[in-house]
């Protein structure tokens, strides 16, 4: 008869093939169970890696993600990555030791009511239901497309299940939501001089009915930083402005003000996306489509629930059986989303990261998912970076504001990245809180690139807080320059410091040569070149 902790993998097995996570006392008979199974974890070095990689892994794949770490400060060390999937909507079991069932020892805390303070749903396993609450476990999480906590009480780990317990129901079917009536949302659309479609990662299933909508309306279109690559280029009969909110163009934010009818697809319009309630103008209708009960924002004036694979049709059929023909719509001649190339270097004679991402933009393979931490540079990669589709940008730790995520969600984007050039963008201040993760990303990259913007501080304080803003001693703001080229070799990557452009000739080649492993890019930027997210957002809070 199988032990609890077996039961577990085999009904986790029967649902994915792919497990990140760090083994110790509370879960060692879980990570046996799996290497004997032959679904061996994607091993990593710090535990909030297992859920950041396992939660990358899914944006990418939109597989279930599954993580499994030991219990106390192994499961505290995963509560930044846990809170993020909940905001983030990532549906993932973690699989996590907890307290003896008999009773808890001195060192257990309430790890229950920690993951649900995180958003998580909390279930236990038992001998006599390991199999069947596995599977709830698993239904939950794809059902409400939030984290499940899955934890197992260490003195029942290796512990053989009963009869009952071995059995596994047949996974739940998903739920089917109702269509809801999309008449208003129809008037509000055949009478709009100049619509707007905002796509965000929700969308990414109905990507080619939006595709013909936006077609037929002969809308803008516009996405959320995830959701890039939704709306293919090329001819077609809509004009793609790039990202909304914060991101944006500046020419593109002023045509996005401009809309009178916003319809916005699988996004909750969070402050980024809404560039602080700017990205839209005053007098625009805004009509939101997303699987919440209500709308996600206050600014939204009319709110569909439902899935966008069922609405969006619904608003195709209802706009073509009106025989809806859309006006000649007036676009600017000049492209709206081009944005300032910068200069080689910028006054203080360190690189200008505009410039620098131009060139990187040309340089890296086109097929390529990109990673990015959190920080004052997060600007850089969305706004020069092209991707391909949506979600081939994954920002693990944004929705939680969080930085020092990028090398431990990095392995889960290698992982399903296959034979692509996985490419990590991180800051300095980032890069070395998360930097226990660079192993593990070397180690799963196939071909990897990081690029560090070292400007030698937290930029993101420096511009909110300090000398040139709010006044607050910068001091404890700045950081010793660190050689991250040189700290990565011994693990196995190439790399280089980068303080001119000349510099990136070594790399090049590399690529030209299509070597696989990893390169560091130790790139050193000015602090004098602000994103113009950043600027926006200090304009808003000096206001």
């Amino acid at each position: 008869m199988y032990t609890v902790s077996e039961a577990v993998a085999r009904t986790l097995a029967s649902n994915t093939d792919t497990f990140f996570g760090l083994m110790g006392n509370g879960n060692a008979w879980l990570v046996d169970a799996l290497e004997r199974l032959g679904t061996p974890m994607v091993p990593v070095r710090h535990e909030v890696a297992a859920v950041a990689s396992a939660d990358s892994y899914h944006r990418v794949t939109r597989k279930l993600a599954v993580a499994t770490t030991t219990y106390g400060p192994g499961f505290t060390n995963v509560i930044t990555a846990l809170t993020d999937a909940a905001l983030s909507h990532t549906p993932l079991v973690y699989v996590v030791g907890s307290a003896p069932a008999a009773a808890p020892r001195d060192f257990d805390i309430d790890q229950d009511a920690m993951s649900t303070a995180a958003g998580a749903h909390v279930l236990t396993v038992g001998p006599d239901n390991t199999a069947a609450i596995t599977q709830q476990a698993v239904d939950l999480a794809l059902e409400t497309l939030r984290p499940v906590v899955l934890s197992i009480p260490y003195d029942l780990a290796d512990q053989p299940v009963t009869e009952a317990g071995a059995q596994a129901p047949a996974p739940a079917q998903p739920a089917v939501r109702a269509v809801p009536v999309v008449d208003a949302a129809l008037e509000k659309l055949v009478g709009a001089t100049h619509p707007l479609i905002v796509a965000g990662r929700g969308a990414r299933a109905a990507a080619a009915d939006l595709i013909a909508l936006a077609e037929l309306l002969r809308a803008d279109v516009a996405t959320t930083a995830p959701a890039r690559g939704t709306f293919p280029t090329g001819e077609h009969r809509y004009r793609d402005l790039g990202i909304s909110g914060g991101f944006a163009a500046e020419g593109a934010a002023r045509e996005m003000q401009r809309a009178d009818v916003v319809l916005v697809v699988g996004a909750g319009l969070n402050q980024f996306t809404t560039s602080f309630g700017n990205a839209y103008g005053e007098h625009a209708t805004i009509i939101q489509i997303d699987i919440a009960e209500t709308a996600t924002n206050p600014r939204v004036d009319l709110f569909l629930s439902g899935n966008a694979t069922d609405v969006i049709p619904a608003l195709l059929d209802g706009l073509r059986s009106r025989e809806y023909i859309a006006g000649k719509r007036q676009r600017l001649e000049t492209d709206p989303t081009a944005r300032a190339l910068g200069e080689e270097l910028a006054p203080d004679g360190r690189l200008d990261p505009r410039s620098l991402m131009v060139r990187l933009n040309r340089t890296i393979p086109a097929d390529r998912l990109i990673v990015s931490d959190g920080g004052h540079f997060i600007g850089w990669a969305n706004m020069y970076f092209d991707v391909q589709g949506p979600d081939h940008l994954i920002m693990v730790g944004t929705a939680f504001q969080s930085i020092g995520l990028g090398f431990p969600s990095a392995p889960g984007v290698a992982t399903a990245a296959g034979e692509r050039t996985t490419v990590l963008v991180t800051g300095d201040g980032g890069g070395l809180m998360g930097i226990a993760d660079a192993e593990s990303f070397i180690r799963t990259a196939h071909r990897g690139v990081v690029i560090v913007v070292n400007d030698a501080a937290y930029g993101a304080e420096i511009h909110q807080y300090g000398a040139n803003s709010r006044g607050l001693a910068e001091k404890p703001m700045l950081i010793p320059e660190i050689n991250f080229a040189g700290m990565l070799s011994p693990l196995g990557a190439q790399g280089t410091v980068v303080r001119t452009l000349d510099d990136l000739a070594d790399f090049e080649e590399w690529i030209a040569s299509e070597s696989t492993g990893t390169y560091v890019l130790d790139c050193r930027v000015s602090r004098s070149i602000v994103a113009p997210y950043m600027n926006k957002a200090l304009q808003k809070t000096t206001v």
